[in-house]
């Protein structure tokens, strides 16, 4: 499919994808909520194939955003929260494994509105605290077994729900890291990008396992488009934390969040058409 339209969807790939990277390396997320959009309505993948190219962008686009934000705020920098991060790392990647079978079980109309909520809930409470900042050091001292366990049962439920949305999860661990264990947002997205790297590492393992990575020579194109889009708006984005203030980045994270829930509660999706292009 994508031979018959030429550069012009790699162009309108590598476009969109410098914009979602800049937000990938500014506060920490994939950019997959907006990349799957563009790669099922703007591309033509349909969504089961849609969701591993997602992950193999996103696998390039939070390598580099790490990358770009190392001089402004070093991956060192998380190491005060080391068990609260091992633990996501841990619940998550068992839950990205394993989750197909209790995504199956767990789809229909109600699984979406659960996931709606919690987006929205937690990009209002990110909004409220840009506004109205109160003064706390997290739910969870960060520096103990209580963290670790924590974070395992944390991380299961968001390699669950990165698992349901093809994401990397960055939506839900920057606001874990912030809230429960008491990190500012800044360490909180780099936290979140070394986290997500894990869980889309396995996500991208379970797929090859099961033969469903799209191959192909118009899939390595599109990817190699996006991917570059994505390092660009990465590097201009990481280059930006230094500058950010933070109450705007907690502005434009809860943003983000209230827009991805009524994404997942009012978008629409296309049939499945085409198996790869």
């Amino acid at each position: 499919m994508l031979s018959a339209f030429g550069c012009r969807y790699f162009r309108r790939a590598f476009g969109w994808c410098v914009p979602i990277g800049g937000l990938a390396g500014l506060i920490g997320l994939g950019g997959g909520e907006f990349r799957l959009p563009v790669l099922m309505h703007a591309i033509g993948f349909d969504a089961k194939s849609a969701v591993p190219v997602n992950l193999m962008v996103s696998l390039v686009t939070l390598a580099f955003a790490l990358a770009a934000r190392s001089p402004a705020m070093s991956p060192f920098d998380v190491l005060a929260f080391w068990p609260a991060v091992l633990g996501l790392v841990a619940g998550g990647m068992v839950s990205a494994f394993f989750g197909a079978g209790l995504v199956r079980a767990l789809t229909g109309p109600r699984l979406v509105q659960i996931i709606a909520a919690l987006l929205a809930g937690l990009g209002l409470l990110l909004l409220a605290e840009a506004i109205w900042p109160f003064q706390g050091q997290g739910l969870i001292p960060a520096d103990t077994l209580l963290a670790f366990a924590t974070g395992v049962t944390l991380g299961l439920g968001i390699g669950l729900v990165s698992s349901l949305l093809g994401v990397a999860g960055g939506e839900l661990l920057i606001p874990t890291m912030m809230f429960v264990f008491g990190a500012d947002i800044r360490t909180a997205g780099t936290a979140s990008i070394l986290i997500s790297l894990c869980l889309i590492s396995t996500g991208l393992l379970r797929h090859w396992r099961l033969g469903t990575l799209p191959m192909g020579r118009g899939v390595q194109r599109m990817v190699t488009a996006m991917g570059a889009g994505s390092v660009i708006g990465a590097g201009l984005g990481g280059l930006a934390v230094a500058m950010a203030p933070v109450g705007a980045l907690k502005l434009l994270l809860g943003t983000v969040l209230v827009a991805a829930a009524a994404k997942t509660m009012f978008g629409d999706h296309p049939p499945a058409k085409r198996s790869k292009p």
